[in-house]
């Protein structure tokens, strides 16, 4: 009789999102292995946000503190210092930054956003908080303007009117500029909404106000009216100052710039068109697009610098965007690769009344940032040092490894770094401001993106900053200039032909496995060398699977119920140099590639270099399928992947193909279904005919994992997985949808399978979730899943350990392959690798996504691996080989079998978990982790304290599991899948790290390890830093005359509530942010945080003292009436009789 285990029970009724787990106990296995994580060692938050700000809407920098913040249109606000110094931030509404504000050198930044809310961030924390809000309700801001030293916000609105904002307790002034005070009386047109206000540099009481229409008033805020009015017959965009205050320049809708003195009203002194074509009879030239933005920066010695953006001549069709910088002279055109948003002028100085001394220009474009030297000959742009490139080319995959080798990333820049363009600017950054955090955390940290055009970047992720280290271009290897007349290339041909789709990464052998979205598998190995590779090895695979032969319209197979055929039947047995391109038996014309490797001699940098490429051919004009699961062992030196016809395996050492097997035959005669053939697509043979296999490390889920499962109903496969014509080309398509398309809707998403490959088709994701198995009982499409070499015990009641490979498919079975490998050295190049199916190991609900394998101690069993070597040194590379191939396989095997002579298989599906004693193969606990939703991604990681299983599930919850006991640990409702890109880039790693692309442009990192989380905010960087502001620029005699400097004018007298009284109550609602000191106290922390705590207890204690006088002094004042009251009745009364008072 079984016992039950009460603790795990009751531990289980704790999951919110899932049903009461069966747990069963073994009668032998029972409190065998203690667990050593528990629930507090868990705990949820986002760490950092990297990349390229998506969709952004405005920009602000800060000339003293050097800090560059970006708000996009999705309400985030990305802050930027030094290289390695960010920072991410949220307005809660999500409406449009339309514009930002610093007040400069005081660590605070205010933020207005499209909703007419303006909010004003405290910067001195690690987290920025709001501190106040303001909310419009009457009137819709267009623009702000903020001193530079003041404490009074100019907001302008849509009706033309200019409210005050006091920055520091943000309420409003009562004084408001109204619009039809600042035009003409005689006007009778409104002036249109206010695009632009700034003081005049040398006289703070003179505001110029810019409207749309054209107008522009100068305003004297002592007298409270114009003094100067300036009218165009063209729209205004922008204004800009000369720094001496006596001219200024407007941007207009036609191209033209118009630069005005401000003691002549009549007419512009000059009005100049950059890009129009001068006619020779003297008319106005013809005119261009708007120029949305002027900046006019002056120097000591030289020409003014003028910098605009737009002004195109309409004739200039298909020119890139522009932004023009006028010096003197000379104009120069600097071209940009995406539409400019916006752009600031970096100036030597803070004061607008001081020579600007302009440096450089920091130009925001929809998908990049530029900063463009202005010191140097020909503007270079500085190397940007901010990780901006992770969208280069759309993210179709990612992996995420924590803890790796720690030669693994001095490697990678080596290699990388001779990659670098040159060309740059030879300066500093500019960006320079905030200092790194003092975490503690230095494991080195990994992220592998796969992209649409082929590329492979790895990033260096350690202490929770980004760097690229090398890129990777798989593309190379096919020939890009595909005939017209190829079949296969005419069909299949689409945008992105080379974007990856999994891969599978050995990061102690530096093996490097890539499966395309054109049914091929690249094979690469790690060299410091540069080679040159006459003939790209390659194998060509047909995949074809039919439930029956009837109907095999391709070369009568034979070998099709043979479920393993020999390596002989391979022609490419032979050593790899004999034969460096092989194809398959059959000549059927028929049977070709989707892509063509290149015929030519490659040559290959140092870095990865290509190995063996494997293509799934065309069969009976149909074209592959796409690649589902692909998994690596560099100790065994196999490849495996597989899709919905079956799996191959490929043995790269010997470049051959080991196996090419239906998923029918891996059950022999024990198949469970009963499968009706429903659609007489493509039929899948292990012929003779070359396999196709790719994966890196799946063996632990901190190395490369499998690709998503793709199981679908048979006629949602039919129309996103086969067929001809148009359908083979939606087939060959791997689309990166913003949101979840209308008909992905009904199709629920089928979860990324390996920890490490992400499918990223549609099709991987059209799966119907009704319920889980009963209804794909009758399909007749499996498809594998997912992968997972170990040395385990293949059979049931196996006394000794064999190298195996398992496989998971969508229908929930997990079937073993035991492998025979050949004596390491010379003999692993010539006798064959064997192949064994020995039948089924679980089966569970819902498509495998993870297996992984512990010790009778409960420890990660590592995948066996080979330690890397130099491929292209020949002198003593064999006899390291021989050393080091065997060691590995042996190590960690061994000290599970002397502890117990026991294995535990933890299998995780869309659905459930088991885990499976072996070789009794018995379930020993089992858990149901969702019965509603279906999980997306799972990983068995490694944590600091023992190993647990992570999931991430569709309805939004990321849940940890104990292993082996299946103890639900977490469950935090994170965020519901709104984004097929979550989906498919979603991954965890060891050590309790996690990431995901939250946009197309940007990845978010997290951690749900709660050491990690204690240590935060000590790991974060410092946004503000102690600067003392430069000193104003010395005027003498004339600073009185002319004005400009701080006591010109007294705005607290002027906008105060005594003179101006106050604002209408209906105007705008104050809202007090949680920033504020409550704010800060829950924020700060760590060493930094004891020092704000202190300045926050001196503040409060300030504050109390401050009331203390306040209230002593009243009961003084009180006790002066009280005695002057006394003193007058005593006079009064002095002379009088006691009767008489």
């Amino acid at each position: 009789m079984k016992k039950f285990n009460i603790r795990k029970v009751l531990d289980g009724l704790k999951e919110v999102s899932s049903s009461t787990p069966s747990v069963q106990v073994g009668p032998q296995e029972n409190h065998l292995i203690q667990e050593t994580l528990q629930s507090d060692h868990f705990q949820l938050c986002k760490t950092v946000r990297h990349g390229f700000p998506y969709q952004p809407s405005s920009m602000a920098f800060d000339p003293v503190q050097k800090i560059l913040a970006i708000g996009t249109q999705s309400g985030a606000l990305r802050l930027f210092g030094r290289p390695g110094v960010e920072c991410y931030c949220q307005h809660e509404s999500g409406a449009a930054v339309i514009q930002l504000q610093f007040l400069i050198n005081e660590g605070a930044l205010v933020s207005a956003l499209a909703d007419d809310s303006v909010h004003l961030w405290n910067l001195r924390q690690k987290r920025p908080a709001i501190l106040h809000s303001l909310k419009f309700s009457k009137e819709r801001i267009t623009f702000c303007h903020l001193p530079f030293q003041s404490k009074w916000l100019y907001i302008g609105t849509e009706r033309g009117n200019i409210h005050l904002v006091n920055v520091e307790s943000f309420m409003l002034s009562g004084y408001v500029i109204m619009w039809n005070k600042a035009i003409e009386l005689s006007s009778k047109a409104h002036p249109g909404p206010v695009v632009h206000i700034s003081d005049n540099p040398m006289d703070e009481g003179k505001l110029i106000i810019g409207f749309e229409s054209g107008i522009v008033a100068l305003w004297d805020l002592k007298s409270k009216k114009a003094d100067c009015r300036y009218t165009y017959d063209e729209a205004i965009h922008s204004v800009a100052w000369h720094h001496e205050g006596k001219q200024f320049i407007c941007s207009h809708s036609d191209g033209t710039l118009t630069i005005w003195n401000i003691r002549g009203q009549g007419k512009p002194i000059q009005t100049i068109t950059p890009h129009g074509k001068q006619p020779k009879d003297g008319k106005k030239p013809e005119p261009c697009k708007p120029i949305l933005k002027v900046e006019y920066k002056t120097t000591r010695i030289g020409e003014p610098f003028i910098i605009l953006s737009g002004g195109l001549s309409y004739d200039t069709v298909g020119r890139r965007p522009c932004l023009t910088v006028m010096h003197g002279k000379s104009t120069a055109v600097l071209e940009m690769d995406y539409p400019i948003v916006d752009f600031l002028t970096l100036c030597e100085t803070p004061y607008a009344n001081d020579f600007q001394e302009p440096y450089a220009v920091v130009v925001l474009l929809e998908k990049d940032l530029v900063v463009i030297d202005l010191a140097q000959n020909g503007y270079p742009i500085f190397e940007n040092p901010y990780p901006l490139t992770i969208h280069e080319s759309p993210v179709t995959c990612c992996e995420y490894f924590a803890d790796c080798p720690v030669d693994l990333i001095p490697a990678l820049y080596s290699v990388g770094s001779r990659q670098k363009r040159q060309g740059y600017s030879k300066k500093e950054w500019p960006i320079s401001g905030g200092n790194w955090g003092q975490g503690t955390q230095s494991y080195p940290e990994i992220i592998i993106t796969g992209h649409a055009d082929g590329t492979v970047k790895f990033w260096d992720a350690s202490a929770i900053m980004l760097q690229v280290l090398y890129k990777l271009k798989t593309a190379k290897v096919f020939d890009r200039n595909r005939s017209k007349e190829d079949k296969g290339s005419t069909e299949v041909s689409d945008e992105d032909p080379f974007a990856i789709q999994i891969m599978a990464w050995c990061p102690e052998s530096r093996m490097l496995c890539v499966a395309g979205v054109s049914a091929n598998v690249i094979i690469y190995r790690f060299s410091k060398l540069e080679v040159t590779t006459e003939v790209v090895q390659l194998l060509e695979v047909r995949m074809q699977y039919e439930l029956n032969d009837i109907e095999s319209p391709d070369c009568g197979g034979g070998e099709q119920t043979s479920a393993l055929p020999t390596p002989g039947a391979s022609p490419q047995t032979s050593g790899p140099p004999s034969h460096p391109s092989t194809s398959s038996n059959n000549s059927d014309g028929g049977n070709m590639p989707c892509l063509k490797v290149r015929s030519t001699p490659l040559k290959q940098s140092a870095g990865y270099q290509v190995d063996l490429v494997v293509q799934l051919v065309w069969v009976s004009g149909e074209p592959p399928q796409q690649i589902t699961s692909l998994a690596l062992n560099s100790s065994y030196g196999l490849v495996v992947f597989g899709n919905s016809n079956g799996l191959a395996v490929v043995d790269y050492v010997q470049k051959t193909v080991v196996l090419n097997l239906g998923t029918v035959e891996l059950y022999g005669s024990n198949d469970p279904y009963q499968r009706q053939p429903r659609s007489p697509r493509k039929t899948r043979q292990p012929s003779g005919g070359l396999c196709d296999i790719n994966e890196g490390s799946a063996t632990s889920e901190d190395r490369c994992k499998s690709p998503t499962s793709v199981l679908m109903s048979n006629s949602n496969l039919q129309q996103f997985y086969n067929g001809s014509g148009r359908g083979a080309k939606m087939s060959r398509k791997l689309s990166l949808p913003t949101e979840l398309k209308p008909d992905l809707v009904l199709l629920s998403v089928c979860p990324p399978r390996g920890a490490n490959p992400l499918d990223h088709r549609d099709n991987s994701f059209s799966r119907s979730r009704s319920s889980s198995v009963t209804s794909i009982d009758k399909e007749a499409r499996e498809a594998i899943s997912s992968f997972h070499f170990s040395e385990a015990f293949a059979r049931k009641g196996d006394s000794t350990l064999t190298p195996c490979l398992y496989v998971g498919t969508t229908l929930g079975m997990v079937l073993a392959l035991a492998l025979t490998m050949p004596p390491s050295g010379e003999q692993r190049q010539l006798q064959p690798v064997i192949v064994s199916p020995t039948g089924m190991l679980v089966r569970l609900k819902g498509s495998v996504m993870r297996m992984s394998f512990l010790d009778s101690t409960g420890s990660m069993l590592p995948p066996a691996f080979e330690p890397w070597f130099e491929p292209n040194v020949t002198a003593d590379g064999e006899e390291r080989e021989k050393v080091r191939k065997r060691r590995p396989v042996s190590v960690s095997p061994s000290t599970s079998q002397d502890l117990n002579e026991s294995q535990y298989a933890v299998v995780c599906s869309e659905k459930q978990a088991k885990v499976i004693s072996l070789p009794s193969q018995t379930c020993i606990y089992k858990h149901s982790i969702t019965e509603t939703s279906f999980i997306l991604r799972a990983d068995v990681v490694q944590m600091s304290r023992g190993v647990c299983l992570a999931c991430f599930c569709a309805n939004g919850h990321i849940m940890t599991l104990s292993v082996p006991g299946l103890r639900p640990l977490m469950d935090v409702n994170y965020l519901p899948l709104t984004d097929m890109r979550i989906a498919r880039t979603f991954c965890f790693t060891n050590l309790g790290q996690a990431m995901y692309l939250c946009s197309p442009t940007e990845a978010q990192r997290l951690t749900y390890s709660q050491d990690t989380c204690e240590n935060l905010q000590e790991m974060l960087g410092e946004l503000f830093t102690p600067v003392e502001t430069p000193e104003a620029p010395n005027r003498g005699f004339f600073k009185g005359l002319f004005g400009g400097g701080a006591q010109s004018l007294d705005r607290e007298e002027l906008f105060g509530e005594i003179s101006s009284g106050k604002a209408s109550r209906s105007l705008a609602q104050h809202i007090p942010g949680p920033g504020g000191l409550e704010g800060m106290k829950g924020a700060a922390s760590g060493v930094v945080g004891d020092l704000a705590r202190a300045r926050i207890a001196l503040d409060e204690r300030g504050q109390k003292l401050g009331e203390l006088d306040e209230r002593t002094a009243a009961m003084m004042a009180s006790a002066d009436s009280f005695s002057k009251h006394a003193h007058d009745m005593m006079l009064k009364c002095k002379d009088k009789k006691w009767y008489q008072i």
